[in-house]
């Protein structure tokens, strides 16, 4: 993780030579320490933000279609990732952790993408609404604290006004209580900081394309965010205002058939988060060509620049959009 830091430089003693022998003369002492001086600081592990305190890490998945919009708690999420699941529609898990809502929602079930994912915060809490039983095992043998409906159903009630299965919210606080162990925040890869000095293409839209879902990313000068359409609508905040965010990060990873499929035989796509490959970062009005590297599902997902600096992202909530260059059905 690189951060931004403040340093006290201690005082540099210079040294001459003259022509005679060298008369040994007393160590020089360090100066002492200033207790005005403000203390070192480092930006939170996800966001490059100031913070107080590493908290635990929860995870939640979101629904992401229309019926289920609009959704609540996204604005608060340090990270929130953009998934492929089936036929060719997107779902989100938002990650907390510096900032957490009261609520959240509408809370949706789990595909096996997730846990490929998660390992990489350690053993979060992870919050969802039922997985297909031949995903049970999985589940349990995932690198995570389960507080989905079925272990923990104290946390979520039905949220009135809207109809099932888009109703289902959750205490944010009620599910973090059911995994007291839960790992706390810690380095993922992100690095925050200045913005590389080339290779930045200056736009104002980008657009990404999964099968049946299309996200449009619009640089807003005044609110120095990517705001959100998704569909060609606005993508809303139950609390109020437009979704978006300082970084944007299209992620192109391999995505194929996994062993699951639903109701109507569509398969569920398993979407490869280890390896390595392209991407691009969107940040302060322009978009950069960048690599990512995660070396194994417990390393965090580095992103380098062409020439192999980190791609430094934008201090804020960062999107994580998981594409394809070819989508495809699995």
């Amino acid at each position: 993780m690189i951060a931004v830091t403040l340093a006290v430089l201690g005082p540099v003693v210079a040294c001459s030579s003259g022509g005679g022998a060298a008369t040994p003369s007393k160590a020089p002492q360090a100066a002492p320490a200033d207790p005005s001086a403000a203390p070192e600081e480092k930006g939170h592990p996800f966001t490059g933000l100031p913070y107080e305190e590493l908290k635990p890490v929860l995870a939640v998945k979101i629904e992401n279609t229309a019926a289920g919009k609009p959704q609540l708690g996204l604005k608060s999420a340090d990270i929130v990732y953009v998934e492929q699941v089936e036929a060719g529609l997107t779902r989100l898990m938002a990650v907390f952790s510096s900032k957490l809502p009261a609520k959240v929602g509408p809370v949706r079930s789990a595909r096996i993408s997730d846990l490929h994912i998660t390992p990489q915060f350690g053993k979060p809490a992870f919050a969802y609404s039922g997985v297909q039983t031949k995903m049970l095992p999985f589940v349990a043998e995932a690198s995570l604290f389960d507080v989905g409906d079925t272990r923990n159903p104290g946390a979520f009630f039905r949220q009135p006004g809207r109809y099932a299965p888009y109703n289902l919210f959750a205490n944010t606080r009620q599910l973090l209580a059911k995994a007291p162990k839960a790992t706390k925040a810690k380095d993922i890869g992100f690095t925050f900081g200045e913005a590389p000095a080339e290779g930045g293409v200056e736009k104002k839209t980008w657009t990404v394309k999964w099968p049946a879902a299309t996200f449009t990313f619009g640089w807003s000068e005044t609110k120095k965010q990517w705001l959100i359409w998704q569909d060609g609508k606005k993508n809303m905040a139950a609390e109020g205002g437009q979704l978006g965010a300082p970084t944007i990060v299209i992620q192109y990873t391999k995505t194929e058939r996994s062993e699951f499929h639903d109701k109507n035989q569509s398969y569920t796509p398993l979407v490869h988060t280890v390896g390595k490959g392209s991407a691009i970062v969107l940040r302060e009005g322009k978009a950069y060509k960048a690599r990512w590297s995660r070396e194994s599902e417990e390393d965090g997902t580095t992103f380098t620049t062409a020439s192999g600096e980190p791609m430094n992202f934008a201090p804020g909530q960062v999107w994580v959009a998981l594409a394809s260059r070819k989508p495809v059905i699995p």
